[in-house]
Parts: C-alpha cells; structure tokens; sequence
C-alpha cells in the first residue's frame, strides 16, 4: 500500500537541505528501504520531470504547424498557479499530477478531424503517460483532486471542443492551451527545487 512520508535528507552545496517529500513507500519496509524510497520521487522530479517536460513540449510544437493566434473562449486559471506557487511540497506534486491527467482526458476525445503528424501526437501522449505514471506514484490516493482544475478542464472541453463540435480549429486551441499548461508546470516542478 503507498502513502505518504515525511522528510528526506539531501545533501546540496555542503550542507543539509529538508525536502519536503510528497514521495511513496511501502509499509512494512526497513528505515533505510524507506528513506530510499522516500528520496526517489525528490530525486525523479527533480532529475527527470524536466527531460520529460522537454520532450512532450518538443513533440506538441512538432506535431501542428504554428500555434494559432485565436484565443482561448475559457480564462487560463492564472489564479491557481499563483496559489500552486506558496503551497506544500506535496500539493505541488498533487498539482502536476492532476493537471497532466485532465489534459490527458481532455486528448481522449474525438479526435477525427485532426491533421496532425500522428507518430508526433502518439509520442506526445506516451510521453505525457509516463509523465503521468511517475507521478501518480508519488500521490496519496486519499488526496482529491483540485476542483477548481476539474471544473477548468471540464468548461474547456465543453466550451471549445463540443460547442466547436470537435473540428481541427477547436483541437488547435486545445493544443495552445496545453502547451501553456505545461510550460507553467514545467516552471512549478524547476521552482520545487
């Protein structure tokens, strides 16, 4: 069973730093096993997000032409990162979490009229899932979801793909308002650190 644990040690320019960790580890495992453990998430968002965060970024500019122009009928919820940017360690990660799996629900539609370079999009999805994996091993299952993100993500499928009934012109703002997100959560995770 995965929980939640408490404080990993890392040693950083000659001296003790506490990380906060929003990391898993098993029950019943031995202190050392569990510090190991605990550190692995640190040590993964920190090492790994941002290769990961530069990979799918590279395969979402890749896969359309330029970016459109148009905006975007929902409002960006610049509200919730500036609120995501003063919270705990473990909110943090809970907030990557979250919004990488609703963009991931949101690319789970109707997707027909899209032109996109399909290999770039498959690989664009398969690294956001393994974005995705790495850190859903870090939640709690206990931890709900932000609400505020949901209702978000919720209105944006609702006001642009379904009202724009799904068309290439409405998976091209989805597109933009991905790429935004996910370069604020690649700044939330380098902030982290």
């Amino acid at each position: 069973m995965y929980r939640f644990t408490g404080i990993c040690w890392s040693r950083r320019r000659r001296r003790h730093v506490i990380l906060i960790a929003a990391c898993c580890s098993l029950e019943n495992e031995s202190p050392r096993l569990r510090m190991q453990s605990m550190c692995h998430c640190c040590e993964w968002i920190r090492h790994h997000f941002g290769h990961l965060s530069a990979e799918y970024l590279s395969q979402l500019d890749q896969m359309g032409g330029d970016i459109t122009k148009q905006n975007v009928p929902v409002l960006f919820p610049t509200s919730l990162y500036r609120h995501i940017d003063d919270a705990e360690f473990e909110d943090k990660v809970r907030f990557l979490n979250e919004t990488i799996y609703q963009i991931i629900k949101l690319f789970d539609g109707n997707m027909k009229s899209v032109i996109w370079d399909k290999k770039n999009m498959d690989d664009f999805l398969n690294i956001l899932d393994r974005q995705f994996e790495n850190l859903n091993s870090c939640v709690s299952p206990a931890m709900k979801p932000e609400r505020r993100l949901k209702r978000y993500f919720r209105k944006l499928n609702r006001r642009v793909l379904r009202k724009m009934n799904y068309s290439a012109e409405a998976w091209e703002l989805i597109r933009k308002e991905t790429k935004r997100h996910l370069q604020r959560l690649d700044i939330l995770a380098g902030q982290m650190y």
